[in-house]
């Protein structure tokens, strides 16, 4: 079974940026991925999506600051946050979904602080 690992979080200013990365182990190549963020006491959030040939849809409020990219060569797909708020500090994860994924499990996430 695939597995999503997440890394590239950490403390950052508002303002900042921080670019995340997901490595997918294994050969399969998911046809949809996304990134999704959980604060505490708070279910996850969906933050954006990608397909394998490179459609995005984003949250709404996150559109113009965050980017989802992929390498199907690589089996990686990445979330570049641009001016980063208080408000974007959460856990965040990867994962694929949609009827072709089959039954996948999430990964540990990575943790992003934006404070002074």
């Amino acid at each position: 079974q695939a597995q999503f690992v997440e890394s590239g979080g950490g403390q950052v200013q508002p303002g900042g940026s921080l670019t995340l990365s997901c490595r997918v182990t294994g050969s399969r190549i998911f046809d949809h991925m996304g990134w999704y963020r959980q604060t505490q006491g708070n279910q996850r959030a969906f933050v954006a999506a990608i397909s394998r040939d490179g459609g995005t849809t984003y949250e709404n409020s996150l559109k113009g600051r965050f980017t989802i990219s992929r390498d199907n060569a690589k089996n990686m797909v990445y979330l570049q946050m641009n001016n980063l708020k208080p408000e974007d500090t959460a856990v965040y994860y990867c994962k694929a979904f949609g009827s072709t994924a089959g039954a996948v499990s999430w990964g540990q996430g990575t943790q992003v602080t934006v404070s002074d």
